[in-house]
């Protein structure tokens, strides 16, 4: 609408946005306030925690998936040694053998990945409106609410899909081509050279350890905050790292085990033959282990956000009682409330903007800067104080809260990676009077905040640097009625309800949308162990026949069937147990990376690590639920099989 008619509606609340050259405007017109669209934060820089998680833990499901495959291609390839012995017998090259299967791997990859891509796209646009909406409450990003997806999309998706699936079966088809004939003939040619195999995983497991130590030794020369594909690259090196090493650490382990249970003829059976799965298990252990690791690694980080989250409402949110309103009202709203008998406690913010222009290092070496800084003013009460923290000071908490009364300031965690400062440092900045040098008391967390800020008394940043009031917090002393004081203040100044805010609503909100939030990443969490579940259940059935035939030896020599059916069970289960062990403390290191080096490079701050008991034995948990439920379809078979049926199975 017209804007003189948009002024009479809504009077000082109406905001105004113009595009003009550099520096046109250096005073704003007689009751407005200029906001420059440098301080502003964009919708791009503040959704970019949704892409990094998005797009780290869909790669991370594909590498899961791709264990599938593996898995899936070498016991196939297993299953049909019996053909391939035959092709090789009548006298069929191993190129058009190896040429026939790659054909086969990408005309199914093309219906598969096809299939992938639609069903994909079928549970975006489900759960695009929840999404889009997520992003509108927390940043005000305007998200469209269909999906329009380029062509290179599709092909690249494709692409990805049919080069994952090359890489998964390229250990497989090199096996089958160079496989001699006599080797296809024996019945565990697949199982002969796992030895070996083994000596290699761990060789290549230490050169991958090699680069994990190079990349964090690069990463540590350097500049906080900085290098944040070195750092995935650095997790993915881990990873590797512990995926590799896992066959031959679970090998030595049963190795010992079968030593400790040598008088216990079915354990010793038991163990041995858990060594004799190994081979065709690895693979779908090692994706458990990723799955369990970085699961727990995401949990704890959300948890640990999740926590600080809600202390950072506090120490913003200390006031009972918010009123927003412009900040010609808030001056007189903030003397009215200084005569109220009802009020305890008043807490009025400002905000501001200002220009550093040069640093100052407490050793005395100075450089010029150029960049907009916001301000932000408080006023230092205990009930704020209280429930403020500082991560960094120059000499104590109370000699910082002293020295911010004095005239100094606090700088956020943002600002301080960005431009390497610490406490004792002395900025330059444009007021009213010229250039202002300011010292650094302290340096805070100020989650969630992509822009550099700095905290001043509101005293301080109303006099200097032409700040204005933004909101007042009001504590109301016991026995108050804050209904009559809503009435009451509303009526004094014409403000509406929702201009007096309840600090307990605000809070109860902001945790909504926190939930919101990382719904996301939860539901792609339980996709990795859903995949991982998947991988372990396709191995098992795929030897689920050769498996029932070696049980049947067992049966006939008086095992019952209740055991035979209670024993693959409790292998499984001991076997994903070791692997959650030993996913314990990648999962721990994972968590280190995400909240002490990815979120600093991704965003300019450091979440606290924090580490939840529970979570560690959900995890454990899970390891062990995700390997019952895969074997529980092929002892469910074993257990409804007849004698009669057990006995065909060991004469075959």
């Amino acid at each position: 609408m017209d804007i003189g008619a948009l002024s009479a509606l809504y009077g000082e609340q109406a905001t105004l946005s113009l595009v003009s050259a550099p520096d046109a405007i250096e005073q704003p017109p007689s009751g407005y306030r200029i906001t420059r669209a440098a301080s502003i934060a964009s919708p791009e820089q503040l959704t970019d925690s949704f892409h990094l998680n998005l797009t780290a833990l869909a790669f991370l499901s594909l590498v899961v998936g791709l264990f599938i495959v593996q898995a899936a291609l070498g016991l196939a390839m297993e299953q049909r040694l019996t053909t391939l012995r035959t092709l090789r017998a009548l006298g069929a090259p191993p190129a058009t053998i190896t040429l026939a299967i790659l054909i086969e791997l990408l005309v199914l990859g093309g219906i598969g990945a096809a299939a992938g891509l639609l069903s994909g796209l079928w549970l975006a646009g489900k759960l695009l409106p929840d999404v889009a909406s997520t992003l509108t409450s927390l940043y005000r990003a305007d998200v469209q609410q269909s999906l329009a997806l380029p062509w290179h999309y599709w092909l690249g998706s494709i692409a990805i899909t049919l080069g994952g699936l090359l890489l998964a079966g390229s250990g497989t088809l090199w096996r089958a081509a160079s496989l001699n004939v006599l080797a296809l003939g024996h019945a565990y040619a697949w199982r002969s050279g796992y030895q070996r195999q083994l000596r290699r995983m761990l060789i290549a497991g230490g050169l991958a350890a090699l680069l994990t130590l190079g990349l964090a030794f690069w990463l540590s020369r350097l500049p906080s905050g900085s290098g944040l594909m070195l750092s995935f690259g650095l997790v993915a090196a881990l990873l590797l790292t512990c995926a590799l090493c896992l066959p031959p650490l679970l090998n030595a382990v049963l190795n010992g085990l079968q030593a400790a249970v040598r008088r216990v003829a079915l354990l010793q059976w038991a163990v041995a033959d858990m060594q004799l799965q190994l081979p065709r298990l690895s693979l779908a252990m090692m994706a458990l282990l990723i799955a369990l690791a970085t699961n727990l690694g995401v949990s704890s980080m959300v948890g640990g956000f999740r926590l600080t989250f809600l202390d950072w409402l506090d120490q913003r949110l200390s006031a009972p009682l918010y009123i927003n309103a412009a900040p010609s009202t808030l001056a007189p709203l903030n003397d009215w409330l200084r005569d109220q008998e009802s009020v305890l406690e008043i807490l009025p913010t400002a905000r501001g903007n200002t220009d550093l222009l040069s640093i100052r290092s407490a050793s005395g070496s100075e450089q010029p800067v150029q960049g907009s800084i916001s301000l932000f003013g408080i006023h230092p009460v205990p009930l704020l104080t209280d429930h403020w923290p500082l991560l960094e000071t120059q000499h104590s908490s109370t000699a910082a809260w002293q020295a911010l009364s004095q005239g100094s300031v606090f700088i956020n965690e943002q600002m301080a990676f960005a431009q390497g400062l610490a406490p004792g440092d002395t900025l330059t900045l444009a007021s009213r009077q010229g250039r202002s040098d300011v010292t650094i008391a302290a340096i805070y967390p100020d989650y969630g905040n992509p822009q550099p800020q700095m905290v001043m008394t509101v005293e301080a940043l109303t006099r200097r640097f032409e700040g204005e009031l933004a909101t007042v917090g009001v504590t109301l002393r016991d026995g108050a009625d804050e209904a009559s004081f809503r009435q009451a203040l509303m009526e004094e100044f014409s403000l509406s309800g929702e201009a007096v805010i309840n600090q307990q609503e605000v809070k109860r909100l902001a945790s909504q949308i926190f939930e919101r939030t990382f719904s996301i990443t939860r539901a792609l969490n339980g996709l990795t162990l859903g995949v991982a579940a998947l991988a372990l259940l396709a191995t098992l059935l795929a030897q689920a026949h050769q498996r029932q035939r070696q049980l049947a030896a067992l049966w006939a020599l008086g095992v019952p069937r209740r055991t035979l059916v209670i024993l693959p069970l409790m292998q499984l289960g001991g076997l994903a147990l070791l692997t959650g062990l030993f996913a314990l403390p990648l999962g721990i290191a994972i968590t280190c990376l995400l909240v002490a080096v990815i979120n600093v490079a991704a965003f300019g701050w450091r979440l606290p690590l924090q580490l939840f008991p529970s979570e560690i034995a959900m995890m454990l948990f899970t390891a062990i639920a995700v390997a019952l439920l895969a074997a529980a379809l092929p002892c469910w078979k074993l257990w409804r099989s007849s004698p009669r049926a057990l006995l065909n199975e060991g004469d075959a």
